[in-house]
């Protein structure tokens, strides 16, 4: 038998062990993904107040199975697909946002944002923001789009700012006898190489651009917490987190409470009192209730960032990663 066939015949006994087993669903690639439909998780009537997820770590781009080469949506077309669908319904009156994410990259964070921000403007519906575990940097910065926004009293949130994470191998290239041996177009092309140390003009040119994007959340984040001076909101961005009561008082959040609470809110703001509770979700995946979590937008992947975000290259983020292993 050949090597190729060894290697075919292990895989297909491999499935058949794993199909057996029936905890684990293998998704193949097929180049389509199923239309959304709509799962009432509570009330009745014919008013709507749509449930929207923002979880996990906020990509702008598809994730992808390192072990099987599977293909799932990223975040934000997800997202954007669900509002798609909220638009051609005249019965969608409210939207809760029900948001569990350390943060992720800026252009996703930022998309997302203005996304919900153009629905609600245009389609002149009240937006719930409800925090759950941790809504930190660019989840925070998500829930800036919101009329009200309120957390769980176990919540994390905070961590305004933007980082951009390097590291200098030089010192142990040496013990091993490798050398750096880049060449570049420009003095700053290879900026933020983990081959040599970085210099001073570099960190300064990195920096300014770290500048400008922190900018822009603190530009967010006046405009959703609009009784917050701008001397406030910069004491309180300075990067650090905040439980649930200290956020309160600081004037990042509104309240504390449930999604219960959230959707009773976003009913008395729509004005429809018996509005009921739906979910847009793929055909495949479960959805029963206000705290059911699709697993296969949550799969982690290996990875040293939380959440099996597998980042190819340099990236500026709106993220709370203090330590591997997180979450």
């Amino acid at each position: 038998m050949s090597l190729a066939l060894r290697l075919a015949t292990l895989c297909l006994a491999f499935g058949a062990v794993i199909g057996a087993s029936g905890c684990i669903t293998i998704n193949l690639p097929s180049g389509r993904v199923e239309p959304l439909v709509e799962t009432t998780v509570d009330g009745s009537g014919d008013a709507k107040i749509l449930l929207l997820e923002i979880d996990g770590v906020i990509r702008d781009a598809p994730e992808v199975s390192q072990l099987f080469g599977t293909v799932t949506e990223g975040m934000v077309s997800r997202v954007r697909d669900e509002l798609d669908a909220a638009r051609e319904d005249d019965n969608v009156r409210a939207v809760v946002l029900r948001i569990n994410s350390p943060g992720g990259t800026v252009t996703g964070s930022d998309i997302l944002y203005r996304e919900i921000l153009r629905f609600k403007q245009e389609e002149e519906v009240p937006v719930v923001a409800q925090m759950m575990g941790m809504a930190t940097s660019g989840g925070y910065y998500v829930a800036m789009a919101a009329d009200r926004v309120r957390a769980e009293r176990t919540t994390v949130t905070g961590s305004i700012g933007v980082i951009f994470s390097g590291l200098n191998l030089t010192g142990l290239m040496k013990k091993v006898g490798v050398e750096d041996q880049t060449v570049t177009s420009g003095d700053f092309k290879d900026t933020g190489s983990m081959l040599r140390p970085m210099r001073k003009d570099e960190r300064v040119q990195l920096q300014s651009v770290i500048d400008d994007l922190y900018g822009r959340f603190l530009e967010v984040v006046a405009a959703g917490r609009e009784d917050l001076t701008e001397e406030q909101i910069a004491a309180l961005a300075d990067g650090r987190i905040y439980s649930a009561s200290q956020a309160l008082e600081a004037g990042l959040i509104d309240e504390i409470g449930s999604v219960d609470g959230a959707v009773a809110i976003a009913r008395s703001l729509a004005g429809v009192p018996n509005a009921k509770v739906v979910t847009y979700h793929r055909p495949s995946e479960h959805t029963s209730n206000f705290y059911t979590r699709p697993a296969e937008r949550t799969r982690e992947l290996p990875s040293l960032w939380p959440d099996g975000m597998a980042l190819r290259g340099p990236a500026f983020l709106y993220l709370w990663a203090p330590a591997v292993g997180l979450q």
